[in-house]
């Protein structure tokens, strides 16, 4: 199911619009504060109705306006849900100038133990629903003649801790999707990167290692100015190839 809530009536507006999935909390909601600060409309989605009203609150309240921010109620775990989610974006704001694919499924555990349950809703929200609703965003990029797409990969991609198989996987495939869609998204204005965290400081982790060590974790403001100099610091920052962040700042 999706459905939208919002704090004000859509009015004509031309400031661009940015489409954050996981908005509710850690990397998306530091993303969607950090880009409504800087005159976007920010649209997020989430799980949860009660959570997606907070984060509106939180985003409005640190940067407002409020008719600049919408949350859309979708759950990815279904990825048909994704036609459904751009759909309302566009009715709400008529355009996606920037999606951040945020929204991810961590699941932790042996390689031997996973069920198919898990590696299928683990498929759903990192593969399958990136793939859908990026090829709907495309298409309204292509005709707009530009866009981006930054997906929030991880170091797990490459380096992941013993039980991460799936979701390091899962990165490792955005981190591909992200090279290959840059080349082929040159020609229409759309530019596309993958950025790489190492351990951030969100509900999710703590929830997976809630022992981690506080000094070794990057906070979500971090990602969140990176995600924003992929938007406007395109010489800055290449296209196509995976970005690091940590807590020392290594951004390469």
């Amino acid at each position: 199911m999706t459905r939208m809530s919002e704090n004000n009536s859509s009015q004509p507006d031309h400031h661009p619009v940015v489409l954050i999935t996981g908005g509710t909390s850690g990397i998306g909601l530091a993303t969607a504060i950090l880009f409504a600060s800087n005159g976007y409309r920010v649209a997020i989605c989430g799980r949860n109705q009660g959570r997606l009203e907070e984060a509106i609150k939180t985003i409005t309240t640190a940067a407002g306006p409020s008719n600049r921010v919408a949350g859309f109620e979708s759950d990815l775990n279904d990825p048909q849900n994704t036609k459904a989610l751009h759909q309302l974006v566009i009715e709400r704001f008529g355009s996606i100038d920037v999606l951040v694919n945020n929204a991810s499924s961590a699941p932790l555990g042996d390689f031997e133990s996973m069920s198919a349950e898990t590696f299928e809703s683990m498929l759903n929200i990192n593969v399958r629903s990136v793939f859908y609703l990026t090829q709907l965003a495309w298409r309204t990029m292509q005709s707009q003649g530009r866009g981006v797409v930054v997906n929030i990969s991880s170091l797990a991609a490459i380096d992941p801790f013993p039980g991460f198989s799936l979701y390091g996987s899962s990165k490792a495939w955005l981190d591909i999707l992200t090279h290959v869609l840059a080349a082929e998204g040159e020609a229409s204005g759309i530019r596309v990167y993958s950025i790489r965290p190492g351990a951030v400081e969100t509900p999710m982790l703590r929830g997976l290692f809630p022992d981690f060590p506080a000094d070794q974790c990057v906070q979500p403001e971090e990602v969140a100015r990176f995600i924003l100099r992929c938007v406007h610091e395109p010489e800055q920052v290449e296209t196509g190839k995976p970005h690091h962040v940590t807590n020392q700042a290594d951004h390469s």
